[in-house]
């Protein structure tokens, strides 16, 4: 007989007539070892050490932690510039301090409490909040019952959290989403009256198609205000929030759209907002009967988009701030922008018959910087050609993200400050003539040879003979590191002669426009920048731009370089970029039949331009001349309308083709189609200064309104001698 065996066996007479109870408990204990799941020893140590009231405190601890966690998100969530950043979109301001524009992502047109209809706020009460004018900020009862029913009854959002979770969280359904919402509704209520939260959930929500805002929602769909609608066009529009893209009245005819306005409109009933009868009627309504578009687009914000791109991405890499916040808290951003130049510089690139076109019908891409060298400053900035397919705000900027070779505008930087630097004369005799580089056998892009000139006609011409033989004299090591000091990005791999000519480097307009700075400012390179300072909408400072300073070359050296790249200008590959009536020092370059460059600065503005295929890499989509062809007449038209909103400071640098009694080869002359292009530049120019001046006196105008408003209210306010 085995042990379980014994253990089953039967109580006999004797033994239950011993002890009356022991039937009963020997049953309670084969109860009991069958309930026994965790062993004695570990229930002993349980019991001796009290783990139960130390796992209860560790729970009350962790609840406690996660509360006060979710306080202190809400109680720094910056509640109390809500009202001001949802009423405010993102402005940016240019460099005299005018407005340049406006950035918004969950943006519609902001109405007041009393602008918004009656009709609305009932249907939307009705539908999404009941209790909205008894409730704390939270349905405490449903979300009670949400808990202890693991969500299956209950929960719903009131309006104040789903305000919380527009303004503050993600979209995701989670729970630490739906905590921190409870919390931030709780200080929502707090700060704010009721009218104020409705009307920012009104003014902020989603309608589909688009549109923002009940104000545009009441425009895009019944052509009105959102003032004068009616009982079904709100009930319409109260039930497009839960569902916008399906339920807006435009979706499939309104297939869907009218069982939904029905049921918002029953919930009127039974909200007591409306009767019965009204309800009824108001449901024979045809869904589309009413619609109306009068709805118009803030396009004209967007004036400048890839300025504006470039901001929004700096001030996420560079200060943390997130898109969703940019576009959405009414910040002012303070920028390096010269509106003048930007327009010159976009309506150049407007002109889209300067640009070459493929076979295959796609045009070539192009990209621009000009920076004022003295503060590293961002004044202009345009990252593509506008065709129809790219003219879009945040779309691939190539001015500050792509990787191109620069070609031989990477000569002063990484051959000839070296040489300089390590003493030798400007006119220093090299020699153009064939070499053989294990097998490499560059040419010059005229395919002809020049014999011996001195150094600065190198230069001058981009002979790329003389520049590898220097940089191979120098120390390929060396001429990498000043690449470096310059800001290039360049690495080990970089270490042959090839770089000499830009083969393997990848660059960027912005990235050279920097590193040309140096030249420009006597040797210091201030770090490119766009943004001088952002301001949250309650007029506090967030982020003040601290740039970096660097001495890259003596002033000596940048003298020097000045004086040798003027011959560009005058005597060399840029002639044909030469704006008429200005002086320029610079570099061109071009990287085979993929890449074209000209580079142009004077003491107050350094301008960079790159041309070439999105997609070089297809046999259609490459260049068919040098950057002193179609790249030369892209820049000599945007520099021709930038130049004249600088101070035309002279180069203290001698141009060294005049030192060395010289004449240059060809003087700049004016042409009509550069003179149309300024001419209409300089038109656009006028209309954005008047617009700017006219924002000014209508945000003065208003200030006074406010303070002689202010100072009325006090005045009246004074207790009156009796």
């Amino acid at each position: 007989m085995t042990e379980n065996e014994h253990k089953r066996q039967p109580l006999s007479r004797a033994q239950k007539n011993a002890d009356p109870d022991l039937d009963r408990k020997v049953k309670e204990k084969a109860k009991t070892n069958k309930r026994q799941v965790i062993p004695a020893p570990i229930k002993r140590f349980w019991k001796n050490h009290n783990l139960t009231k130390i796992s209860v405190a560790v729970m009350l601890f962790v609840v406690l932690a996660i509360a006060s966690y979710l306080l202190f998100l809400a109680k720094t969530a910056d509640v109390e510039t809500l009202k001001q950043s949802m009423e405010a979109r993102t402005e940016l301001i240019d460099k005299d301090g005018n407005s340049a524009g406006a950035m918004y992502g969950q943006k519609g047109t902001t109405v007041t409490f009393d602008e918004i209809s009656d009709n609305v706020k009932n249907a939307v009460l009705a539908t999404e909040d009941r209790t909205f004018y008894e409730n704390n900020g939270i349905n405490f009862k449903r979300t009670l019952l949400a808990v202890v029913t693991f969500g299956k009854f209950g929960g719903g959002s009131t309006i104040t959290q789903q305000l919380a979770k527009n303004a503050y969280l993600t979209q995701r359904k989670t729970v630490d989403r739906k905590a921190k919402e409870l919390f931030l509704a709780l200080e929502i209520n707090k700060k704010y009256d009721k009218k104020d939260i409705l009307t920012m959930y009104l003014n902020n929500s989603y309608f589909g198609n688009g549109i923002w805002g009940i104000q545009d929602a009441s425009l895009k769909y019944y052509g009105k205000s959102s003032q004068e609608l009616t009982i079904d066009e709100s009930a319409t529009l109260a039930g497009i929030l839960k569902w916008p893209e399906v339920y807006n009245p435009l979706y499939k005819d309104g297939k869907f759209a009218k069982d939904r306005r029905d049921t918002v409109l029953q919930n009127m009933v039974n909200a007591g907002y409306i009767q019965q009868a009204d309800a009824d009627a108001n449901a024979q309504i045809g869904i589309t009967s009413n619609l109306a578009d009068a709805y118009v687009g803030k396009d004209d914000d967007y004036q400048y988009p890839s300025y504006f791109d470039a901001v929004l991405q700096e001030a996420i890499n560079d200060y943390g701030l997130t898109e969703h916040e940019l576009l959405n808290n009414g910040y002012k951003i303070y920028t390096g922008l010269d509106q003048n130049m930007q327009t010159g510089m976009q309506t150049t690139y407007s002109n889209t018959y300067l640009f070459p076109v493929a076979a295959d019908g796609v045009v070539a891409q192009s990209a621009a910087v000009a920076i004022d060298p003295k503060t590293g400053e961002v004044e202009a900035l345009i990252g593509r050609v506008p065709t129809e397919e790219h003219n879009t705000f945040r779309g691939f900027n190539f001015a500050t993200q792509s990787g191109r070779s620069p070609g031989s505008t990477i000569k002063p930087l990484i051959v000839y400050t070296p040489a300089v630097e390590a003493g030798w004369s400007i006119n220093k005799e090299l020699f153009d003539e064939p070499a053989d580089y294990n097998g490499w056998q560059p040419l010059n892009a005229d395919q002809q040879w020049h014999g011996s000139l001195p150094m600065y006609q190198a230069l001058a011409n981009s002979y790329n003979i003389p520049a590898i033989n220097t940089f191979e004299t120098i120390g390929i090591k060396t001429g990498i590191a000043k690449g470096k000091k310059f800001g290039l990005n360049l690495t080990a791999k970089n270490e042959t002669l090839t770089t000499a000519l830009g083969a393997g480097v990848e660059t960027n307009p912005w990235q050279m426009a920097q590193a040309y700075t140096a030249f420009a400012n006597q040797g210091v390179m201030n770090e490119a920048h766009l943004i001088q300072k952002i301001v949250n909408a309650s007029g506090n400072t967030i982020v003040t731009a601290k740039v970096k300073k660097m001495r890259v070359i003596n002033e000596g050296t940048a003298q020097k370089l000045t004086s040798m790249m003027l011959g560009t200008y005058t005597n060399g590959t840029g002639v044909y970029a030469a704006p008429y009536g200005y002086t320029l020092a610079g570099k061109t370059g071009t990287n085979e039949d993929i890449d074209q460059w000209v580079i142009g600065y004077t003491p107050d503005v350094v301008m960079t331009l790159w041309l070439g295929y999105e997609n070089p890499e297809s046999e259609f989509h490459r260049l068919d001349d040098t950057s002193a062809g179609t790249a030369s007449t892209v820049f000599k038209t945007m520099a021709s309308t930038i130049l004249p909103y600088t101070e035309n400071t002279a180069f203290t640098a001698k141009n060294a083709y005049y030192v060395d009694g010289l004449d240059p080869i060809a003087t700049a002359t004016e042409d009509p189609v550069t003179t149309d292009i300024v001419n209409e530049a300089k038109e656009k120019a006028k209309d954005i200064t008047a617009k700017a001046t006219k924002r000014a006196k209508e945000v003065g105008g208003n200030l006074w309104d406010t303070i002689k408003s202010w100072l009325s209210s006090e005045i009246e306010n004074v207790p009156k001698k009796v």
